[in-house]
């Protein structure tokens, strides 16, 4: 072994304390990037491969009721590769369980559930028999929330009757990977879920015979969805479509993509933060070292040691605890990755959920790991390959005196002695100091890091049912109703209070920018579900126009007084500016 192998040995022995501290700092910022970055990658492979393997539609619109035959003018849109329609209706569940009434979407199911789109994967059980009245699939997350296996019973209010669906399968699909009511804020499994029936019985119990109300269809590698989306929408407005929408916002796909952009966003941050605090720990531990072996510097250089020798032994120092924290790194990150994508498959509904460990992310945490590190002891090092023998054999020259700013500006008495020596050691080295600084501030940011999200997540929850929606509960009609629905509400046992409100699905348009959203309808002087901003102030509404959120006025780029076209996308399909 070479000498000064030997020394570095001896120094990591002396400082291991210091040395082990650094690499673990190093480890957790490797360990936060694999994590994150491998979990990601694993998750969007999870969600390719079960969209490409069962035909997730790329494009969907539900309309009032269109005749089969239909099917075929669709079909012979140009840019359209395969048709599937549907009967889907959304109705109430009675469970023993649970007190707040659930509710659930009734999907029909073709005479071969494994042709078409949108194809299911049967979890538990068996598919539903041809012409069996009453069988149904149900979605995993219900069931599991519920605790239903195949051979329960679950009774539904399908068209005003109570009717009562045997369960003989446990499903999941690619349009319900994150399974969420539409309107809800957070997803209640135990209280929203889909089942999928014979087409014959669902479409005999809502009068929808040769008839469907729900269109999916794929697209051609050379089409293009936003000319697809505008003939669909012009095709289907006589038969009462609703809009089409495109798979990005499509309500699952949307939100696990949304999911997975938030963490691969959320990588960057921690993983800043560790490997800023161990670039100043490095620079700190590498600049006492050499500062306490001036003397051994000047040594080896006088015994014939080059720049590039030294300087390549502090370097060391820095590779030994490099490969150290991001060993530790890259194991605790393949470790705690398959815990956090086993965490995302209670709630992202795959086929198959592996994790991975990426070999992009790793090499990008190792290079970003082996530049922070270099930076942090670049300037340490620099400094010992310059000192002249010479001069490293003399003591550190001590540091030049001169007056403070405070005492130059003649405010000495202001200050105390202790106080002055600490602000003069201060102004001598402000580089120091700033690095000094912004190392503690760091490591407070890693602290405020770890309750900052669940600090935002009830600042949301105040702020959305405090508020905004101060009521207790939401009642929501199939179609809209006169206002004698709402004094019989008003008089049921219990309620103090009830307001109406009326929600429209419009596409807004501004230049050639449009955006497909809810239009909501509230009374003027309403105080159960109010507009407020995150200060908590009201913002009225006016008797004429529309009041919309910044981030909306900044997706159309409209400003005040600026006037948008709203076409509705129901009913008469009217259309206001």
């Amino acid at each position: 072994m070479k000498r000064l192998d030997r020394k570095l040995l001896r120094e990591l022995w002396s400082l291991k304390g210091q040395a082990f501290a650094i690499a673990l700092v190093m480890g957790s910022g490797v360990a936060t990037l694999v994590m994150m970055l491998s979990t990601v990658t694993s998750l969007r492979d999870a969600q390719q491969d079960y969209y490409d393997s069962h035909r997730f539609a790329h494009v969907f619109t539900h309309l009032k009721r269109a005749p089969d035959a239909f099917a075929a003018r669709i079909g012979a849109m140009p840019g359209v590769a395969q048709v599937q329609t549907r009967i889907v209706v959304d109705v109430t569940l009675d469970l023993p369980d649970v007190i707040v009434p659930a509710s659930g979407r009734l999907i029909s199911l073709d005479a071969d559930p494994r042709e078409g789109l949108n194809l299911l994967q049967l979890r538990r059980g068996r598919f539903p028999e041809p012409f069996a009245r009453g069988e149904a699939l149900v979605s995993e997350a219900f069931a599991d929330a519920n605790r239903l296996e195949p051979g329960d019973r679950v009774r539904a209010i399908i068209n005003g009757r109570m009717q009562a669906l045997l369960i003989v399968g446990i499903a999941i699909s690619p349009e319900y990977i994150y399974q969420m009511r539409p309107g809800e804020f957070i997803p209640d499994d135990k209280r929203f879920g889909v089942f999928w029936l014979d087409r014959l019985e669902l479409a005999s119990a809502y009068g929808l015979q040769g008839a469907f109300n729900d269109v999916a269809l794929t697209l051609t590698h050379a089409s293009a969805e936003p000319d697809v989306i505008e003939r669909l929408d012009a095709l289907t407005a006589r038969y009462g479509g609703q809009g089409a929408y495109g798979r990005t916002k499509q309500l699952s796909n949307r939100l696990v993509t949304d999911e997975l952009s938030q963490l691969q966003g959320m990588a960057s941050i921690p993983s800043a933060i560790f490997l800023g605090v161990t670039a100043f720990l490095l620079n700190v531990v590498i600049s006492r070292l050499v500062q306490t072996q001036r003397e051994q510097i000047a040594i080896l250089k006088a015994f014939g040691y080059t720049k590039t020798q030294v300087g390549a032994h502090y370097f060391k120092f820095v590779l030994v605890l490099g490969v150290v924290g991001i060993a530790m790194g890259i194991a605790a990150g393949d470790w705690l990755g398959r815990d956090l994508a086993a965490l995302y498959g209670r709630y992202f509904r795959f086929p198959v959920m592996e994790f991975r460990l990426d070999r992009v992310s790793v090499l990008l945490a190792v290079g970003i790991t082996a530049g922070a590190a270099t930076l942090g002891a670049f300037g340490a090092v620099h400094r010992a390959t310059k000192l002249p023998p010479a001069e490293s054999m003399r003591p550190e020259e001590p540091a030049r005196y001169r007056p403070l700013i405070i005492e130059r500006l003649g405010l000495k008495r202001l200050v105390g002695r202790i106080p002055r020596m600490i602000l003069r050691q201060l102004e001598r080295k402000p580089i120091a100091s700033g690095f000094s600084i912004l190392g503690i501030a760091l490591a407070m940011a890693i602290v405020v890091l770890g309750s900052f999200s669940r600090d935002l997540v009830d600042f949301v929850i105040d702020l959305q049912f405090f508020g905004a929606q101060r009521h207790d509960a939401s009642l929501t009609l199939v179609e809209p109703a006169a206002s004698g629905a709402l004094h019989e509400i008003r008089r049921m046992p219990g309620v103090m209070a009830a307001e109406p409100f009326r929600t429209v699905p419009i596409r807004m348009k501004f230049g050639h920018l449009s955006r497909q959203l809810a239009l909501l309808g509230l009374p003027p002087d309403a105080e159960l579900m109010r507009l407020v901003d995150t200060a908590w102030r009201e913002a009225p509404l006016p008797p004429a126009g529309l009041v919309v959120s910044r981030t909306l006025a900044e997706l159309l780029q409209a400003r005040l007084g600026d006037v948008v076209t709203v076409e509705v996308t129901e009913g008469q399909r009217p259309v206001f500016e």
